[in-house]
């Protein structure tokens, strides 16, 4: 396999680049390679925003362009695509439609964190042809962090961008461009005593992992991107998963959803919201928009943190995954894959194909999950709960599911409680029992984010939410009959 140079399309032509390390960050190349100074670095770990750039790709013969944070995503991993900076957006005579807005509403004050606001909402701009409403607006801009203006004059820029005169991407020069990168070979990039490969399929993945077994696999980039720019650590060489096409699919089969491992967090929700509408809160919650652009369901899967919010939910509806080792395939449930923390059941040469979660029955299922942390957005949970009952006509709970993260050191059914829950009727007394059980089947541990009594008085009340969402003839008076949280 040849190596080349890094190409992608940027301010009007496709450029190439060469010679810098396999992790120098797009933010690193924009500033310091090409003196673009708009994007800022404000943290380094895809929190503050400040970096935000649009990438775009094509996609079914359509232009999807999606917020990123730059400060976290390997130069490399543009390849083949279409990067837009707030330098591309308009200039000061000629301000686009969102920046206009800024000035006209006073969106700014220090200007530090405005160029990644502008990319949030210029990529909202162009994909949504009239304004979406307040709360999704605060969802576009979730991942951008404003530490002077506030947000009101920024949300009510968004609302006036849109009463201007339009001006939208013309995508055609952008596609043809990258029609012709996609007729290049898939990339093998070499520069400082490293290689970055980014295979097209399973096949040409197989062939590199024999060459490179030590090498590093990459998907999203929103973990391991902190490992170089907090940890400074060496990667060695790295496999990029992102363009492999069989993982980054969606179908839907027989027995329910199949969500390829490389499918962003952001298309991975948007389907199991469309299965079952209760994944919206968490959904939202995950991170921010950016990240979930970025992420995929996979690597949060595979990450393995006790807190990766995604695995409790995915739990409790039964999810099973599919491992592929190059000339077989094998299944396990997804509670039977961390055997520790941070460890898994993945063998020396596998990786996660597929999350396949089956299709809800069309009556007698009950299922939530949520998400405690300190803030609303953009924080890691304390704890995080899923839970999931089959009841039948008589109200008897024919099986019990519940899990929770935060909780253990990995994401963690709560058998003990499941029992307490299976042949009763689903009534307060249940939940009660449901949740004094919790004690057998976990023993939390204390940290900076929450003490273990407060994870477990959590994890009582949260299943006493549940029963209160979902059991018969109860309100808001029964709020405390298990525990209370005290702040």
């Amino acid at each position: 396999m040849s190596t080349r140079p890094i190409q992608f399309w940027y301010r009007g032509q496709i450029h190439k680049v060469d010679h810098v390390p396999p992790t120098r960050t797009v933010l690193q190349h924009l500033r310091e390679d090409r003196h673009c100074t708009g994007s800022k670095e404000g943290c380094a770990e895809g929190d503050c925003g400040a970096c935000t750039v649009v990438l775009g790709e094509q996609v079914d013969g359509e232009l999807r362009l999606r917020a990123v944070n730059s400060c976290i995503q390997f130069l490399p991993t543009l390849d083949g695509k279409a990067l837009f900076t707030v330098e591309d957006v308009g200039t000061p005579a000629h301000m686009h439609p969102v920046q206009q807005a800024m000035v006209e509403c006073h969106g700014s004050q220090c200007g530090f964190c405005t160029p990644g606001f502008v990319m949030s909402l210029w990529a909202m701009y162009q994909t949504a042809s009239t304004c979406p409403g307040r709360e999704a607006v605060t969802d576009a801009i979730s991942g951008n962090l404003c530490r002077c203006t506030g947000y009101r004059p920024i949300l009510d820029a968004a609302k006036m961008a849109y009463e201007l005169p339009r001006k939208v991407l013309d995508g055609a020069p952008v596609l043809a461009a990258l029609t012709r990168l996609a007729l290049l070979p898939p990339l093998h990039y070499q520069a400082h005593g490293h290689h970055f490969f980014a295979p097209r399929r399973l096949s040409e993945l197989l062939l590199i992992r024999a060459e490179h077994p030590d090498a590093r696999l990459l998907a999203g980039s929103t973990d391991v991107g902190l490992w170089v720019t907090k940890q400074l650590r060496e990667l060695g060489d790295v496999i990029y998963l992102g363009q492999i096409a069989e993982l980054k699919r969606i179908e839907t089969a027989e027995n329910g959803l199949e969500i390829g491992a490389g499918v962003a967090l952001a298309d991975a929700f948007a389907a199991l919201i469309q299965q079952d509408p209760q994944w919206l809160e968490l959904a939202r919650r995950f991170a921010s928009v950016p990240v979930r652009n970025a992420s995929t369901l996979g690597g949060n899967i595979v990450n393995g943190s006790p807190i990766g919010d995604s695995m409790p939910a995915l739990m409790v509806l039964g999810a099973r995954l599919v491992l592929w080792g190059g000339d077989y395939r094998r299944e396990l449930p997804l509670e039977a894959f961390y055997l520790g923390y941070q460890q898994n059941a993945l063998e020396p040469g596998e990786i996660l194909e597929k999350i396949c979660v089956p299709e809800p029955p069309a009556q007698g299922r009950l299922f939530r999950t949520w998400k405690v942390s300190r803030r609303y957005e953009q924080d890691i949970s304390a704890v995080c709960g899923a839970f999931m009952l089959h009841v039948d006509r008589d109200g008897v709970i024919r099986d019990a599911r519940i899990a929770f993260g935060g909780m253990a050191a990995t994401p963690k059914r709560a058998p003990n409680a499941e029992m307490a829950l299976i042949g009763q009727r689903w009534t307060a007394q249940t939940a009660r029992a449901a949740a004094d059980a919790l004690t057998e089947d976990y023993q939390p541990l204390s940290d900076l984010r929450a003490s273990a009594d407060y994870r477990m008085t959590v994890a009582a009340n949260l299943l006493q939410r549940f029963w209160l969402e979902t059991g018969t003839g109860t309100g808001l008076t029964r709020i405390g009959q298990i525990h209370e949280v005290s702040a």
